[in-house]
C-alpha cells in the first residue's frame, strides 16, 4: 500500500467513527416512543378488570374518560396473556380504576409580550388492585401538551386528543407491566 492509499485509509476511518457514534447514540434512545419488551406478569395472574375512568378535573373533556379506558383496555388485553372481565359477579386477579384529576391549561410560553403558546395538562390517578396479594398500588402520571396560543382549547383539542390517548396509555401500561 503505497502512502497516499495509507493516508486515504486514514481520513476514511477518521471521516467514519462520528458518524457511527452519531449512529449509536441516536438509535438507542426512543424519542417518546416506548417499548414494551419487559411485560412482567405473575404467572398466576389471569384476569382484570379495568373500571370506567371517571373525571374528576374542574374542566371535564367529555371525550377523554372513556376514549381512555377503551384504549387502556385494549392495550392489556392486546399486549398480555390477561383476559378481561367486566362482571360484578366475578373477582378479578388485578383491578384497575382510573381518576383523571387535572385537565388544565396554562400560559407557557411568550413571545414580544404576548401569549405563543399555551400548555394542556393532563393528570390521571390510577390504582391497582391485585386481589391475590390484598394490596393496593397507587400512581399519578401528569402529561403536557402544547398548543398555540391563537387556538382555542376546543381546536387543540382536536389535535391533541388522539396524542394524549396514545401516550397517556403507554405510560399507565408501562407504570403497571413494567415498572417503569
Amino acid at each position: 500500500m503505497n502512502r497516499n492509499q495509507k493516508i486515504f485509509s486514514f481520513v476514511t476511518t477518521l471521516a467514519l467513527v462520528p458518524a457511527l457514534l452519531f449512529i449509536l447514540t441516536f438509535s438507542n434512545t426512543s424519542c417518546g416512543i416506548y417499548r414494551f419488551k419487559d411485560v412482567s406478569i405473575p404467572d398466576t395472574i389471569k384476569t382484570v378488570k379495568i373500571n370506567p375512568f371517571d373525571n374528576t378535573a374542574r374542566y371535564r373533556n367529555p371525550q377523554l374518560s372513556p376514549k381512555l379506558t377503551d384504549k387502556v383496555r385494549q392495550k392489556i388485553t392486546g399486549q398480555t396473556k390477561l383476559t378481561q372481565t367486566n362482571s360484578d359477579n366475578v373477582n378479578a386477579d388485578w383491578e384497575i380504576s382510573g381518576d383523571i384529576t387535572e385537565y388544565s391549561v396554562t400560559t407557557s410560553g411568550i413571545s414580544n409580550q404576548k401569549e405563543a403558546t399555551n400548555r394542556l395538562t393532563v393528570s390521571v390517578h390510577i390504582t391497582l388492585f391485585k386481589r391475590k396479594e390484598d394490596k393496593t398500588e397507587e400512581f399519578d402520571i401528569s402529561r403536557n401538551y402544547d398548543f398555540a396560543a391563537n387556538q382555542s382549547l376546543q381546536q387543540a383539542e382536536a389535535k391533541l386528543t388522539e396524542e394524549m390517548i396514545r401516550t397517556l396509555t403507554d405510560e399507565i401500561f408501562n407504570r403497571i407491566f413494567s415498572n417503569w
